[in-house]
């Protein structure tokens, strides 16, 4: 059992490292993740800032997190196909672009969360 624990511990120290990497490696590639942690800051203090219920709140901050994690996955998918085709494709720029329509539908998520949170409080 002991061993078992000492495993267990071990593989999720290193998935935390490995996300680590993945969240450094993309801030320090990517201008648009950086925005979107900026877009992510700004969006908090306003949840927080109004006086939001706590499950508008935190689906506020649920899916400003999902837009991060899909910007991730973006940035994944363009340096694999980066690195498998260099050469422009059309596969090539289908994955692309499917990673980029991934961000898009979260954000509008997020915009949507935001539109209706905020016309209940206007309204109401």
């Amino acid at each position: 059992m002991l061993a078992w624990t000492r495993a267990q511990m071990r593989r999720f120290t290193n998935t935390v490292i490995w996300s680590w990497r993945g969240v450094t490696a993309t801030w320090a590639s990517e201008a648009t993740f950086r925005q979107w942690v900026l877009a992510n800051i700004l969006s908090a203090i306003a949840a927080f800032a109004l006086p939001l219920d706590t499950p508008e709140r935190a689906l506020i901050l649920a899916l400003g997190l999902l837009v991060l994690a899909a910007e991730l996955i973006n940035t994944a998918v363009e340096t694999v196909v980066n690195m498998i085709a260099p050469e422009a494709h059309p596969m090539a720029a289908k994955a692309k672009d499917c990673g980029s329509a991934c961000v898009a539908l979260t954000a509008i998520a997020a915009g949507v969360a935001w539109l209706v949170i905020l016309w209940g409080l206007w309204s109401g």
